[in-house]
């Protein structure tokens, strides 16, 4: 049992690192998004981001879903431990 917890929480802290990754290739100009490592950032993400983002309120184009996203994890990681 202490392994899978272990596990669950080695996988949340590489997710957020994962969606880290995607915020950050956010704010560069002109990337390819046809880039193999983009595409990879995008797909794991967006599944999870999407649906908060359409919960969430417009904010003159900030997009608070990562942040929510990254709120999640910190609680669940707190709840592993």
């Amino acid at each position: 049992m202490n392994s899978l917890i272990l596990l669950l929480y080695w996988a949340l802290q590489a997710y957020q690192l994962i969606l880290l990754a995607r915020v950050l290739m956010s704010w560069i100009p002109n990337l390819d998004h046809n880039n193999p490592i983009a595409r990879f950032l995008y797909q794991a993400t967006e599944p999870v981001l999407a649906p908060i983002r359409s919960a969430l309120p417009q904010m003159g184009g900030i997009d608070l879903s990562p942040l929510v996203v990254f709120l999640g994890i910190s609680v669940l990681m707190q709840l592993v431990v």
